[in-house]
């Protein structure tokens, strides 16, 4: 079996490691921002010196291409530069990292290949610095409107649109340059897995079947603002008390569903927040996710019977946005499958919990995710952290799942 570099991946990953660099071992590389177009112009000198031709689209994705030895739809994989703030090294930098490598090993070792092989770079995956996340794959495939997104303004400079930063960047190219059905034959993305289960149970390689679908409520309870030394307990409408029991109620009943349901009260908000006054408004958020619409009913059922009132104070919900479950290619996640155990990796198969641009590319062509672990589980975090041996062992597996699709399709 062809290895990767160990020493070559291990450069590229203290390389990109710099753009950003915080002093405490991660970075905050906001798309289109300086530290992000420094990682893009290193990315691209390094692709061109291994021959390929490197082009942009319309949202300043990245292209670049090595030539294939027939006139076929070109193999895609990657992931995307921008991070977090004070994000970690390995969050989807690692997926374009391990794509490079591939391609570069498939240069040094000259390993034939009859589609083009092209190394992709998505534009504002995170959506940290302009929202929505996952912005321009979803332009290309049609889940956002381009003019709409062009209009989003940056969290860290008032005023700043997209739009604007696009044009600055000098990675705006042309549309006719975008991801197509009938330029690509498949995709593959690989990424930390930004949880324990790989790490904890010492498993090399997550086989990714798809991306969980999720929902997100928001809830409110509005009681009786009232002073919190004059109002007798037995008069009280607290709005807070009536939250917790709604929280508690929740994760009584939700935990009685699936082991796989994961659910979290993420964003709170207490009116008027202020220590002598009982709470009159509280609002708080509910996301939850499971690859199985079937138990996502079951968990909107149980938002549904809610009581109208708890604790003297009015309740209400309603639902912030959701998203479906999505389903990787069958035949693609079992050739990911197949490589890992030719190698003599250990691997599981398991979905993503996370979005990622992949989930929004299924809609154009053939595609899945390949899985590396993250110690500790840790991710968006400074602490982020996969050994590069483990990196290593997910790049493998990419190269050898884009030759078998170059030799299949």
């Amino acid at each position: 079996m062809i290895s990767c570099s160990l020493e070559r991946l291990d450069d590229k990953i203290k390389t990109f490691s710099k753009f950003g660099d915080t002093g405490k071992g991660g970075i905050t590389r906001f798309s289109l921002s300086h530290e992000a177009t420094a990682a893009r112009a290193e990315f691209k000198k390094r692709m061109e010196a291994l021959g390929a031709t490197v082009v942009t689209d319309d949202m300043a994705n990245m292209y670049a291409t090595l030539p294939g030895a027939e006139d076929l739809p070109a193999i895609a994989t990657g992931s995307h530069l921008d991070s977090v703030r004070q994000g970690g090294n390995y969050d989807g930098v690692l997926g374009v990292l391990a794509a490079m490598e591939a391609a570069e090993t498939i240069v040094r070792e000259n390993i034939p290949h009859r589609h083009p092989i092209t190394v992709v770079v998505w534009t504002n995956e995170e959506g940290a610095r302009f929202e929505p996340a996952m912005m321009s794959s979803g332009v290309i495939t049609g889940k956002f409107d381009k003019a709409a997104m062009l209009k989003s303004f940056a969290k860290d400079v008032p005023g700043y649109s997209f739009g604007e930063a696009l044009e600055k960047s000098g990675y705006k190219g042309s549309e006719e340059n975008r991801l197509t059905a009938d330029k690509y034959a498949a995709l593959i993305e690989l990424h930390i897995e930004q949880g324990p289960v790989l790490d904890s149970e010492g498993i090399d390689i997550g086989v990714v079947e798809g991306v969980c679908g999720m929902i997100n409520y928001e809830f409110t309870f509005t009681g009786q603002a009232g002073h919190a030394g004059t109002t007798p307990m037995k008069y009280r409408k607290d709005a807070l008390y009536a939250a917790v029991k709604a929280i508690q109620h929740l994760h009584d009943e939700l935990d009685r569903l699936d082991s796989r349901l994961v659910y979290t009260t993420g964003k709170i908000s207490c009116h008027p927040n202020i220590h002598t006054i009982i709470p009159g408004e509280v609002k708080f958020t509910l996301d939850a996710r499971h690859q199985d619409p079937k138990v996502l009913k079951k968990v909107m059922d149980i938002i549904k019977k809610m009581p109208a009132e708890i604790e003297k104070c009015k309740t209400g919900y309603r639902e912030d946005w959701s998203r479906k479950t999505v389903n990787f290619t069958p035949g693609l996640v079992d050739i990911v499958e197949r490589c890992a155990r030719e190698y003599g990796y250990s691997s599981r198969r398991m979905y993503s919990g996370p979005g990622h641009d992949a989930q929004y590319l299924i809609d154009l062509i053939p595609t899945t995710m390949i899985f590396v672990p993250s110690v500790g589980g840790h991710s968006h975090s400074e602490l982020e952290h996969t050994p590069t041996e483990s990196c290593l062992k997910g790049v493998n597996v990419l190269l050898d799942t884009l030759l078998t699709i170059d030799s299949t399709k």
